[in-house]
């Protein structure tokens, strides 16, 4: 592979993710290299290489301009791109997740709360995956849950009562609120969460329960997560 080539990583409609490489996209005079950038959503031809495709056209359908000048909408932009790639396999059909990614981004760019817009994106990606979680019983003895102080268990994969979740390992507590919350996430459409306004101590511990969860099921952290959460922390620190 020559110095101005790229592999790059496609999330395509009807072929899953793929490989392909961008031939001198390097270069300052590549006609490619500006439609072939992070999260463009793009039309490309697709030419069979000797060990993977060659991208030998593109073209931008849609840019997310205005994630690209806002950092903080960028980092969780590019958390949900790095998200999509962990939990999708090679060359299967994903449309779903293909269509959720699309209109995820598309919300990024609204007014909404673009936390709540990654906590609903994680929630139908795992379901998408096979990975939804139980919030409706207990995982340990099957009652239903109530409205009180439960537990949730990232490696039973959802919740738990109080009494099978004082004992497990690895559970947390969940409040009553935060089951709601959870719960709505799993079956509310983006405009429905677009209207939620909840405290920032629910929020941190919604997501808290979902990223560890996640954690879980890749087995691994995912890296722009830990860039989302730097940008928060300098945010209040010049907010103090």
């Amino acid at each position: 592979m020559g110095e101005a080539d790229r592999v790059l990583t496609l999330h395509t409609l009807t072929h899953g993710k793929l490989d392909a490489k961008a031939k001198g996209v390097r270069k300052t005079t590549s006609r490619m290299s500006g439609h072939l950038q992070p999260l463009n959503r793009c039309m490309v031809q697709l030419v069979q290489g000797r060990t993977m495709e060659i991208i030998a056209g593109c073209e931008t359908l849609e840019s997310f301009q205005p994630l690209r000048e806002d950092l903080d909408r960028l980092s969780r932009a590019l958390y949900a791109a790095e998200l999509a790639d962990r939990f999708l396999a090679e060359r299967v059909e994903a449309v779903a997740t293909y269509r959720l990614l699309q209109e995820t981004l598309r919300h990024l760019q609204g007014d909404a709360d673009v936390d709540l817009v990654l906590r609903r994106y994680e929630m139908k990606l795992l379901e998408h995956a096979g990975f939804r979680p139980e919030l409706d019983r207990c995982l340990g003895c099957e009652v239903p849950m109530g409205p009180q102080r439960n537990f949730f268990s990232p490696m039973a994969g959802g919740t738990l009562c109080p009494s099978c979740g004082a004992g497990t390992a690895g559970s947390r507590m969940l409040s009553a609120d935060g089951l709601k919350v959870l719960r709505l996430l799993q079956r509310a459409s983006y405009k429905e969460i677009e209207r939620l306004n909840i405290p920032p101590a629910l929020a941190q511990e919604v997501e808290r329960h979902q990223r560890s969860y996640i954690a879980c099921v890749l087995e691994r952290d995912v890296n722009a997560a830990a860039f989302v959460e730097r940008l928060r922390r300098e945010q209040q620190r010049l907010e103090i």
